[in-house]
């Protein structure tokens, strides 16, 4: 059981840092990075018996830390939903992160992004801040590089245009 520890440790040492950076472009904030992090590894952990190495160790937990990803910001949209706050804008919200080190026009870009439908989101962070390529998001998603090129293009026009109508 020490030798499986470690070497999961090892994974957590050798990926934290390039994970946080993924979950922060799609989840934005600093600490609601590092929830899902957490969450990632927990999840991970959980399932190490079952990776089979049908992929890279890289890729699992990618795709482990999207989908917790998503799936905090589909809960996050139903609080938000049945809350009677209005919150403030994901821009604003940036600008007071003590962790945000971008101006506003950085910030208006990520509220552009995270007003994208959440697959279209993930295909427009993986292909603009990543710059992977649509056959390794394909495989880290699962889904058809013709898909994928359609939802980047069509994130891209919104994207477009929500910081044009707002800058």
């Amino acid at each position: 059981m020490e030798s499986k520890e470690k070497a999961f440790s090892d994974i957590v040492f050798q990926y934290s840092e390039q994970l946080y950076w993924k979950i922060r472009s799609i989840v934005l904030t600093h600490e609601d990075a590092n929830d899902v992090l957490q969450n990632t590894f927990m999840k991970a952990w959980k399932n190490i018996d079952e990776f089979q190495g049908k992929s890279k160790m890289s890729t699992w937990l990618f795709r482990i830390a999207i989908n917790e990803s998503l799936d905090f910001l589909r809960k996050r949209k139903v609080q938000n939903e049945m809350s009677a706050d209005v919150p403030n804008g994901i821009a604003n919200q940036l600008m007071a992160d003590e962790y945000f080190d971008g101006d506003y026009a950085h910030a208006l870009l990520h509220e552009a992004i995270a007003s994208l439908p959440d697959v279209q989101r993930t295909v427009f962070t993986l292909r603009y801040f990543d710059e992977m390529k649509y056959s390794e998001i394909s495989e880290l998603l699962g889904t058809s590089e013709g898909a994928l090129k359609a939802s980047y293009h069509i994130a891209m026009q919104k994207v477009t245009e929500y910081v044009k109508v707002r800058s």
